[in-house]
This record gives structure tokens, C-alpha cells and sequence, in this order.
């Protein structure tokens, strides 16, 4: 579960010290699109209103920690991505739970080679030789993006999905773990590690997740018995290269 002591928050940013108007726009950007979705839905006539709502978040929810995990019944981390996350799922809840089954999906990093952190990553690991992103040590915690499809589906069909529902996959690893084996299945060496200023240049504020890191676990999926393709992320990643 997770403690509030042993995590790493980002240097300079509370919950009350948003003042970048990139970091400004980003939030409202997801607040104000999730507003208009949910006053859609609670105005709508019988007819017309979905039965269910499912609002995919992250697990930046959690803040990051070296040596924590983190489950649905976690709380919120205290930096800039779990602000954002936590306002976004706010106003999510603000759908009227009475009439629309809401899932909330906080998703992890999504591997695919046609998008998502992965495929900005890779151009940085080849270039710097294979090496780890950071210190290594950081936990990583993903999600092939068929699995990811997989979920949002049973989300949107099974009316047993409902709340909270973390998008990880149920083995998270030492990012380490995952450039060595990202290493292999690309035919590269893993000896020279990825500067952090060149990872934060290529995903921004998403950088913090990976280069500080978070053991997010899927306690939902599995006691709702979803089954996983790539549990691992050894087969995540071979499926993946197959397609490079």
C-alpha cells in the first residue's frame, strides 16, 4: 500500500504551484473535455444516455516511490500528474451514478510500436547504445496496448467492471529489467544509459514516471478475472519488435 513517506515527488511542484501555462493548459484541457462529456450525458434524454462511462485517467494518480506499490485503494500522490488525475476523475464522478456504470481506468505506460511512450523511447535507447533510462532502479509499470483494448472493452460490456480499475499489466519491472530485455529483442547492446534531459525533451511531463517510477499493481482486473495476452513483458516486447 502506499505511504507518503519514501516517495519522490517532482522538485518544485505542489498541488497549489501550477503557474506554467503549458501545465495549466494540459489540466484544463482534460477537465474541461470530461465537463462537457459528463453534462452530455446528465442532460441527455432516456433514450439517448449510455449506460456506462468509462474515463481513462493514469496511474500519475499515485506519485512515484522507489519502494511502494500501489492498488485501486491507494491514495493520491501530492505532484503535478496526480493533481491533474485527480481533478480529471472529480469531475468524471460528477455523471449521475445512478442511471451510468462509471470506470475509472488509470493506465499505465502503453507498449505499441505505432505510439505511446515506447515508440518515443525507442529512437532515444537505440541512439544512446541500448542503455537504461535513468537510474535504472526505477520501477515500470505498463500495459501492452491490446491488452489495453482488451480492458476498455470488458469495461464497456461488463457490468461487473465499475470504479477504479488500474491499466497496468500484473508484472511491473525495474526499468532496467525492461531496456535489458528491450535490448535483446531489438538485437541491442544495453551498456550506455539514456541522460534524462534527452527522456524529458521527448515526453515532457510524462517523463517523471518513468525516470522516478511507481510499482502500479492490476488488483481489480484480476479479482474481475480478466485475462492478460502479454502478462509479461518479455512477450509484450517480442510481439512488438515482430512489427518494428
Amino acid at each position: 500500500m502506499t505511504r507518503l513517506s519514501g516517495r519522490k515527488h517532482a522538485r518544485g511542484m505542489t498541488s497549489s504551484s501550477i503557474k506554467c501555462p503549458i501545465k495549466k493548459e494540459i489540466k484544463e484541457s482534460r477537465i474541461n473535455v470530461t465537463s462537457k462529456v459528463v453534462n452530455y450525458i446528465n442532460n441527455a434524454s432516456g433514450d439517448a444516455r449510455p449506460s456506462v462511462f468509462v474515463s481513462a485517467t493514469a496511474i500519475g494518480f499515485y506519485g512515484t516511490s522507489e519502494i511502494s506499490s500501489f492498488d485501486e485503494s491507494s491514495p493520491s500522490g501530492n505532484d503535478y500528474l496526480a493533481e491533474v488525475c485527480r481533478e480529471w476523475e472529480a469531475r468524471a464522478c460528477q455523471v449521475n451514478q445512478e442511471d451510468v456504470r462509471l470506470v475509472l481506468l488509470r493506465i499505465g505506460v502503453v507498449l505499441g510500436k505505432d505510439g505511446g511512450a515506447l515508440a518515443k523511447m525507442i529512437p532515444l535507447f537505440m541512439m544512446f547504445a541500448g542503455g537504461p533510462l535513468g537510474t535504472g532502479r526505477q520501477w515500470f509499470s505498463w500495459i501492452h496496448q491490446d491488452d489495453l483494448v482488451d480492458l476498455i472493452y470488458e469495461s464497456l460490456k461488463n457490468p461487473s467492471y465499475k470504479g477504479v480499475i488500474n491499466g497496468t499489466a500484473p508484472n511491473p519491472v525495474r526499468l532496467s529489467e525492461m531496456c535489458e530485455r528491450l535490448g535483446r529483442v531489438v538485437g541491442r547492446p544495453s551498456w550506455l544509459p539514456v541522460p534524462e534531459i534527452a527522456l524529458k525533451a521527448v515526453l515532457g511531463e510524462g517523463a517523471s514516471v518513468v525516470l522516478e517510477g511507481q510499482k502500479v499493481l492490476p488488483v481489480k482486473a484480476k479479482q474481475l478475472g480478466f485475462s492478460y495476452r502479454y502478462p509479461y513483458v518479455q512477450d509484450a516486447l517480442r510481439a512488438i519488435a515482430r512489427d518494428l
